[in-house]
């Protein structure tokens, strides 16, 4: 389907999804909310996509919610994060297909919500990061106050928080805010070698590690234990893991169908 402050690519089982509102460097409105949203139920549908990423046109990631264009459709606060943002950000974070944020340049508030919502990120030399809602007398939204701590901890997480501090690329990677930083002239080779990759790889035994990793993180060891057990019997009932066994045998590399 068309989209209008959106473009939507696929390739080599491979989606794209690039913010298009380059002037305002990727600033959110209602329609590049829906759009957006759109994007993702089409590339969960589409069983010929295996990884998405999520980028920027031109100089930005996404600087967050444009505020002139909130300020033209009121104050319902409540009703835009419900009707827009948090069941984009449940797609994001439950899509069990990998997600890579490949960040060109700055990702502040919503924007950077986004980012910390897919599975890796990876960024180029120049991208900046704020958790800028504070600035305007606002507090993190968008699922941030969940992911955030959980990628840097609590205490730095606190302190962008409350500071609204812009971060450089370095910081973000020393913070583990991102999982690798490249020069802008490499952002997209690495991105897309790594998304065919994953693209290339098991997608049910994939699908399983988000949910598992998710689940690990916030449940104890012995809970965690029995539901890798339960995975594990599930991965290994998989079309995927009795060819990718025999070609183990044959020494050929497997070819992973999804069933």
């Amino acid at each position: 389907m068309a989209y209008q402050s959106l473009q939507y690519t696929v390739e080599e089982q491979v989606a794209t999804l690039t913010l298009n509102r380059p002037e305002t460097l990727n600033a959110l409105t209602d329609e590049l909310l829906a759009d957006l949203g759109e994007a993702v139920k089409q590339a969960e549908r589409d069983r010929d996509v295996r990884v998405v990423i999520l980028t920027g046109r031109g100089r930005g990631f996404c600087s967050g919610q444009d505020l002139k264009s909130f300020g033209e459709g009121g104050r319902d606060i409540a009703g835009h994060l419900d009707r827009y943002y948090h069941p984009l950000i449940r797609r994001l974070a439950n899509l069990e297909k990998p997600t890579i944020a490949m960040i060109n340049g700055v990702a502040a508030g919503a924007g950077m919500s986004l980012a910390v919502a897919c599975d890796i990120r990876i960024a180029a030399e120049g991208a900046r990061f704020s958790q800028a809602f504070v600035r305007i007398g606002l507090v993190p939204d968008s699922g941030s106050s969940y992911f955030l701590p959980r990628l840097i901890g609590y205490s730095r997480a606190l302190e962008m928080a409350m500071t609204g501090m812009m971060i450089d690329h370095q910081t973000a990677l020393e913070w583990r805010l991102v999982n690798r930083v490249v020069p802008q002239a490499n952002l997209e080779r690495v991105t897309y070698e790594l998304a065919r990759e994953l693209a290339s790889g098991p997608p049910l035994a994939l699908g399983m590690i988000k949910r598992q990793m998710a689940y690990g993180a916030s449940h104890n060891l012995n809970d965690s234990l029995e539901r890798e057990k339960d995975f594990q019997v599930q991965a290994a009932q998989t079309e995927d893991h009795r060819n990718a066994v025999e070609a183990f045998f044959a020494k050929k590399p497997p070819a992973f169908e999804g069933r």
